[in-house]
């Protein structure tokens, strides 16, 4: 298997330049996403700045040999180092909680940050049922129209941009058991030291069906000095492509303030 080699490929490798000028913009994509993803918010995004994606360690290549925060996010850094200016960092779900502990941990590199729909603190919560659940996919899916037929238009859109396609069709472009690791130690710790470590302006986004604990991402605003919490109604955990358009005016003027 590809995942868990102790010498992962240089994550260089692994970081896009998407083109823009100015400040740099870094997106980070959710478990099971892709640098792809993103494709969507890259024309205005770039407007603000020079934009990078990244695909996170074990999405399509290897993962580091312990599936821990800080492994991913020391794979972040090293593959964001010919990034010297401090950066403003989107994240989504992990990319989410990967930004914030990145800046936690290298705050002279992060500028600004955007979380979207991820707690500090899943302790107890087990991801056993969730990876049961992909274990039963009908992967290989023949076409893009077999995928979005499963997943339906949001979330198969999301997967459209992350699965390996080969000659028999899409599928998953990791390890379920990978996925299941990184997402179990969340419900083994918390976050909450590396968050009320940040004192950037952050702008956090909660969809009204979210995947976090109840009043976290509130609190989250509450316990940081210059965040800024945005509910969405009529979204869930994919907020930026369920309301793509209350994404963008909140994000566009976040950049606004802060660039």
């Amino acid at each position: 298997m590809l995942e868990n080699l102790e010498n992962p490929a240089r994550p260089a490798e692994w970081l896009y330049d998407e083109g823009g000028t100015g400040a740099p913009i870094l997106l980070l994509h959710g478990l099971m996403g892709s640098a792809r993803t993103w494709h969507a918010q890259l024309p205005w995004v770039r407007e603000f700045g020079h934009v990078h994606t990244f695909d996170a360690a074990g999405h399509g290549r290897p993962a580091p040999k312990e599936l821990t925060t800080e492994a991913f996010v020391g794979d972040l850094a090293a593959a964001t180092a010919s990034i010297t200016e401090p950066m403003v960092v989107i994240g989504h779900s992990m990319g989410g909680l990967h930004g914030w502990v990145f800046a936690a941990t290298h705050p002279d590199r992060v500028r600004a940050l955007v979380v979207e729909d991820i707690a500090p603190d899943f302790t107890g919560r087990t991801a056993a049922n969730w990876a049961a659940m992909i274990h039963a996919w009908p992967q290989p899916f023949p076409d893009a129209e077999a995928v979005l037929s499963y997943f339906g238009p949001v979330a198969g859109e999301y997967f459209l941009n992350s699965f390996t396609r080969d000659a028999d069709g899409y599928r998953l472009h990791g390890s379920v058991e990978t996925f299941r690791d990184i997402s179990e130690e969340w419900g083994t710790r918390d976050f909450w030291p590396q968050w009320r470590a940040l004192r950037v302006p952050t702008l956090l986004f909660e969809g009204e069906h979210t995947i976090t604990p109840p009043g976290q991402m509130r609190e989250m605003a509450r316990t940081h000095p210059d965040a800024e919490y945005v509910l969405v109604p009529d979204a869930g955990h994919l907020v930026h492509d369920d309301q793509p358009g209350r994404y963008r005016a909140e994000v566009e003027r976040f950049l606004r303030e802060v660039l």
